[in-house]
């Protein structure tokens, strides 16, 4: 079990969050459209995961807008945010959005997401939300960075985790 916060407040979290170089847990999340997706959908690409409490909450919602800025800087990349919220929810805010780089996903059908992996807040009056998170899955599905974000209502750090997906800088030429 983690702890993060709450405006200072620690808030226990249950589940098993997942470690770089694990394998990512299979899961089976409800886009805007009540489709089911799975993670098998996206084998092959690489996976920047945003795990927030809450697209209508502030937080969840600059974290997707932030992460809808930045999706065209990584090659072969799908870029999920998933959160508790209804399709209906999740439809208004592509609709008002406009986000067409990432994909709202809930956990709908998906409970069991929250505790594989390791995001399930336990502690009552906020136990069925998820705990802020960053993921980035290689092609094969391997863990290559993972962040909890300490504090619930705080961002994530986006440029630890781009820094898995950019290629590397380019070799420099040897000075004669």
């Amino acid at each position: 079990m983690a702890t993060i916060m709450l405006n200072g407040t620690p808030v226990s979290v249950g589940g098993h969050f997942p470690r770089v170089g694990e394998d990512a847990h299979s899961f089976m999340l409800v886009d805007q459209n009540m489709q089911d997706v799975a993670l098998s959908k996206f084998y092959g690409r690489r996976k920047l995961i945003a795990v927030i409490p809450s697209i209508d909450a502030a937080v969840g919602l600059t974290i997707a807008r932030r992460l809808e800025a930045m999706a065209d800087l990584f090659d072969n990349t799908v870029v999920l945010v998933v959160s508790v919220d209804t399709p209906y929810a999740l439809a208004r805010t592509v609709q008002i959005e406009g986000f067409r780089k990432i994909q709202l996903l809930c956990t709908l059908r998906g409970r069991d997401f929250h505790k594989d992996y390791g995001v399930m807040i336990t502690d009552v009056p906020l136990s069925g939300l998820m705990a802020t998170a960053l993921i980035v899955l290689d092609t094969f599905d391997t863990v290559q960075y993972a962040e909890l974000v300490h504090e619930l209502n705080s961002e994530p750090n986006f440029e630890a985790a781009a820094q898995t997906l950019l290629p590397p800088p380019a070799p420099k030429e040897p000075e004669e």
